[in-house]
């Protein structure tokens, strides 16, 4: 597909991945509306901060994906939907996990019912490697059991499978896309490097964090939005579901010495138990294969961990960038 002067939607525009991929997918030329969460303040989230050439290219659509109405509104006349939007944050869902019902299923729902409805050219659902849980094998490949160990995760395989049943269904051209830990510029505090960066920069002496074991796949943002743009791109992908992943981990801990070195050598880890998740439901390893995404599309990671932690902390280094940072605070 040539994505040149496509009419794209993208909801979830306003958060971190969403916004990178806007400005993306301005310079590829395309005719982008934004689908940001509808709030009184009409703040457009990190829409707010890029710059005024991009905002004068694209078209700003505030509503609320559990809104059938409104989804349905906002999906008419485009050609290729990118659904990002999503409740993401793990330690919240323990308590909350109706919200995430409402708006990583039901909402998802909206998207594929109205994409059904008004013929869209090609959906593109985000999923995330949490739905894996653990792994039961290495690299994890899209053949890899699903296992719910929040209710976050629980609530995203609920939304693939019901992206599949729509494929299957109803031939809808739907692609599951599930990046690995994605990181970089804007990615909030609920996120472990922007935790430590944050923490750092701050100069505190002792790094508050919770479980150092578990292991990550890190994808750099760029890289990461290189992956959906690759795989819209494709004709190879419709009803698949593809990995977003460098097939390389590490462990917290090990991110986290990392860290205190570029930023601040004198810090030490300090552990903090409100930060720990209960045994059965913490994540323990995660390394994914990117064989498949390599295989239907022309996408590979352009940055190594090194590099894109280095760009990340050039970001954060900004005080303007710091302004909405509580770092003194676990933000769940």
């Amino acid at each position: 597909m040539e994505l040149k002067n496509k009419k794209v939607l993208v909801t979830g525009s306003d958060g971190f991945i969403g916004s990178h991929l806007v400005e993306r997918l301005v310079q590829e030329g395309c005719k982008v509306k934004a689908f940001v969460y509808y709030n009184s303040f009409n703040s457009w989230g990190w829409l707010d901060t890029v710059s005024k050439d991009v905002l004068s290219k694209i078209e700003i659509f505030s509503g609320d994906v559990r809104d059938p109405n409104g989804v349905r509104e906002a999906l008419k006349g485009v050609d290729v939907v990118f659904h990002l939007a999503a409740l993401i944050g793990i330690p919240y869902s323990y308590h909350s996990p109706d919200s995430y019902v409402d708006t990583n299923i039901k909402g998802t729902l909206n998207i594929l019912q109205a994409a059904k409805d008004l013929g869209c050219e090609k959906i593109l659902v985000t999923s995330t490697s949490e739905v894996y849980g653990t792994a039961q094998y290495v690299p994890i490949d899209e053949k890899h059991p699903f296992q719910g160990q929040s209710p976050y995760s629980a609530t995203k395989i609920g939304a693939d499978r019901m992206a599949e049943s729509f494929y299957r269904s109803f031939d809808l051209p739907v692609t599951i896309v599930r990046p690995f830990n994605t990181y970089g510029p804007r990615q909030s505090a609920r996120a472990v490097i922007p935790t430590i960066i944050t923490q750092l920069l701050s100069g505190v002496k002792e790094l508050k964090l919770g479980n150092l074991l578990p292991t990550r796949d890190f994808n750099y943002v760029k890289d990461t939005v290189d992956g959906f743009i690759e795989i819209a791109k494709s004709d190879k992908v419709k009803g698949e579901e593809i990995n977003i992943a460098t097939e390389q981990e590490i462990s917290i801990g090990n991110i986290a010495e990392e860290l205190i070195h570029q930023i601040n050598p004198n810090a030490k880890i300090a552990n903090d138990g409100s930060r720990i998740r209960p045994e059965k439901s913490e994540v323990e390893r995660l390394l994914g294969s990117n064989k498949k995404i390599k295989e239907l599309t022309n996408w590979k990671p352009k940055y190594d961990l090194r590099s894109g932690l280095s760009e990340t902390i050039s970001w954060f280094k900004n005080l303007e960038n710091l302004k909405g940072y509580k770092v003194h605070i676990y933000n769940v």
